[in-house]
C-alpha cells in the first residue's frame, strides 16, 4: 500500500462539559430553523454561499466517490425559467396526481402551486445526484451509496447556511428533470432538491408546528447494571 495513502487524523478530544456546551449550542441554533416560502430579494455575500458548498463537500459519500453537483442560480431569468417549469410540474401535482391524503396532511402548512420564492430568493441551488463518475481513463465508473452521501451533504449545507444566518427551503416538484435542461446538467444526474437561500421577507410567519420529543425519535440500549 502507498505510504501516502493514509495521514494522521486531525481531531481534538473535548472536556466532558465541553462537548455538553457544544451539544447544546448547536441544537438550540438547529431548533430555530424553518422552512421560510416568503423571501427578501436581498442578494447574500457570495462568499457565505462558496464556504456553504464547501462544508457540504466535507460529507462522508460512498467509497469517497463524492457524488454530487450543486448549480447555483442568481441569474434573475434562469430563475424565472425554474419558475415556470416548477409552477407547471405542481399544477399536476395538485390538480391530478396528489392522493387526497397527501393533500390533507399539506393543508395545514398552507402550500400550492404557486411558487414565487423562486425568482424572489437571491439563491438556488440546483443539487444534483450523480449515479457516475468520470474516471481518469476517460470511461464512466459507478458510484455507491449516492442517495444516502447526497442527503448528508445537503444537511451540512442546509446547516452551514442556517449557523451563517441564511433561510433555506427545499423545494422538490416531481418529476424536476426540467433542471438538467435549464442548469445543462448531464442526462444521467438526477435532480435532488432545489433549494432557496436568502433572507426571510420582513414580517414573514411560518406554520405552528412542534418536532416529537427525545423520547419519540431515539432508543438507548445501554448495559444492564452490575448486580
Amino acid at each position: 500500500m502507498n505510504a501516502d495513502a493514509f495521514v494522521p487524523l486531525q481531531f481534538e478530544r473535548l472536556p466532558e462539559d465541553q462537548m455538553c456546551q457544544e451539544a447544546r449550542a448547536f441544537y438550540q441554533r438547529m431548533r430555530l430553523r424553518r422552512s421560510v416560502r416568503d423571501f427578501a430579494p436581498d442578494p447574500v455575500p457570495r462568499e457565505v454561499i462558496e464556504q456553504a458548498l464547501l462544508a457540504a463537500g466535507t460529507a462522508p459519500s460512498g467509497a469517497n466517490k463524492q457524488p454530487w453537483h450543486f448549480a447555483v442560480v442568481t441569474d434573475p431569468a434562469i430563475k424565472r425559467d425554474i419558475r415556470i417549469a416548477a409552477e407547471a410540474e405542481e399544477r399536476e401535482f395538485y390538480q391530478r396526481r396528489a392522493p387526497q391524503e397527501w393533500l390533507q396532511d399539506l393543508a395545514p402548512l398552507g402550500t400550492d402551486d404557486q411558487k414565487p420564492f423562486l425568482e424572489t430568493a437571491p439563491v438556488l441551488i440546483g443539487i444534483f445526484l450523480q449515479k457516475f463518475n468520470a474516471g481518469d481513463d476517460g470511461g464512466k465508473h459507478k458510484n455507491y451509496y449516492t442517495s444516502e452521501s447526497v442527503g448528508i451533504a445537503t444537511g451540512l449545507l442546509i446547516s452551514a447556511l442556517h449557523l451563517a444566518g441564511l433561510a433555506t427551503l427545499t423545494h422538490t416538484p416531481s418529476p424536476m428533470r426540467f433542471l438538467n435542461t435549464i442548469l445543462k446538467r448531464p442526462s444521467d444526474e438526477r435532480p435532488y432538491i432545489l433549494l432557496v437561500v436568502g433572507y426571510p421577507a420582513a414580517g414573514v410567519t411560518v406554520p405552528n408546528i412542534t418536532k416529537q420529543p427525545l423520547a419519540n425519535i431515539s432508543s438507548f440500549f445501554d448495559p444492564e447494571p452490575a448486580q
